[in-house]
């Protein structure tokens, strides 16, 4: 692990759950240029037209592999939700099974790429393995008060293991 980088890791279990929100598809490097950031900051303009939300307080990032042979991925920014009646114009619904993560709070002032290095690490450690069978590469919880454009953001990395 990073040692000027350390956050407890530990295993929790989610269960299944649906979701509602928008929908991106891009590269790595689309990604990085902060492309994210848009989807992030339209749902927090477009909170209110979404029924029946579980936590108003947080937003979460579902990430999954692109197709094979495609370079890229698809990220959903989303909010959980009791129902996906009325899904509003431009939106999607996701649906999640029960899976285990792997989980690790990222806090500001820390590098996000050592901190899935790190996260990665410690599963691999442990002989544990990610779970391929969604293709859900990452969740992340971010405090829905928080600015999507802020450059040093704080919120919880999960990765799916088995």
């Amino acid at each position: 692990m990073n040692s000027e980088q350390k956050s407890t890791i530990t295993v929790v279990s989610k269960e299944a759950f649906l979701a509602v929100g928008l929908k991106w598809e891009g590269t790595f490097e689309e990604a990085a240029a902060g492309e994210i950031h848009h989807v992030q900051k339209e749902m927090h303009q477009r909170l209110k037209e979404i029924s029946h939300i579980v936590d108003s307080k947080t937003l979460l990032g579902l990430s999954y592999h692109a197709n094979p042979g495609e370079l890229g991925f698809t990220h959903y920014a989303v909010v959980e939700v009791k129902g996906t009646e009325n899904i509003p114009a431009e939106m999607v619904s996701v649906s999640v099974p029960s899976l285990s993560y792997a989980t690790c709070e990222h806090r500001k002032d820390q590098n996000i790429e050592h901190s899935y290095q790190n996260l990665y690490k410690w599963i691999e450690d442990r002989g544990l393995k990610t779970n391929n069978s969604t293709h859900l590469t990452h969740l992340e919880i971010y405090p829905l008060s928080q600015d999507p454009y802020k450059v040093d953001p704080e919120f919880t990395m999960m990765i799916p293991i088995v």
